[in-house]
């Protein structure tokens, strides 16, 4: 009786089926290929995802190194100041106002960049300074509260003083020097009052005591003005100082 066979450690890893000493491809090894086959839309979509995953490690990388270079992002607006004005703010010797033998070159202020600046324009001789000062503060008035002509405009400048103003007469009981407007001057936007003042400030028939005395038509006293570097620089957000009460 032939003795049995026993199996060997090849045969025991062999495919079922598959008998000892076959040649040839293996039937199970096909079919195994043939299912990785089966299984193509999915490996290739695995393969798009690998990929969308490395773009998207590429960009964080680019960021970072953006952000060594010292390139930063900001959701906090930043505040960079007013932006440069680009008007000139002066006027061409050709444009300056011409005016006749009677009058004379007087200073006024307007606006122009936010700011106060003067330009010369003629008023009556009479008007000028150590002249009666309510002769003067009408002359003056009556050019500062002019729509600028258009080479006045060319250059940025404007006048916030309203046409309707006007000067009064003091009351007998007001200081010496006191100018009585048509309108309270508290009532005048600050770059009317500060125009006014700082206009009136240049003649020295308008001036007492280094002050500009204003009132109104109210019974309120008339107060002292003074026309500052700071009213001219910032006359929209400053109002021209109060420096005395007057009774």
């Amino acid at each position: 009786m032939t003795g049995a066979v026993r199996p060997t450690a090849a045969d025991a890893s062999r495919p079922p089926g598959r008998p000892s000493g076959a040649r040839g491809p293996d039937p199970s090894a096909a079919r195994g290929r043939g299912s990785t086959a089966a299984r193509g839309p999915w490996t290739r979509g695995a393969r798009g995802v690998r990929r969308a995953g490395a773009g998207f490690a590429a960009v964080l990388v680019a960021v970072a190194l953006a952000s060594g270079c010292g390139i930063r992002t900001t959701s906090v607006p930043v505040d960079a100041g007013a932006a440069p004005s680009r008007v000139p703010c002066k006027l061409p010797s050709a444009d300056v106002t011409t005016r006749s033998p009677e009058s004379v070159a007087a200073p006024v202020y307007l606006v122009c960049a936010s700011q106060l600046v003067t330009v010369d324009r003629p008023v009556p001789g009479g008007a000028a300074g150590g002249a009666d000062p309510l002769v003067a503060a009408r002359a003056l008035l009556d050019q500062v509260q002019q729509a600028p002509p258009e080479s006045e405009r060319r250059a940025g400048f404007s006048t916030a003083v309203p046409a309707g103003l006007r000067v009064e007469n003091p009351r007998t009981d007001d200081p010496a020097g006191t100018l009585r407007l048509s309108s309270q001057p508290e009532d005048l936007s600050a770059e009317a009052l500060a125009q006014l003042v700082c206009t009136y400030a240049e003649n020295e028939a308008l001036v007492t005591d280094g002050s500009v005395v204003l009132g109104g038509p109210g019974t309120y006293p008339p107060r002292g003005y003074l026309c500052t570097s700071q009213t001219k620089s910032r006359p929209q957000d400053v109002t021209t100082p109060d420096v005395l009460n007057r009774h």
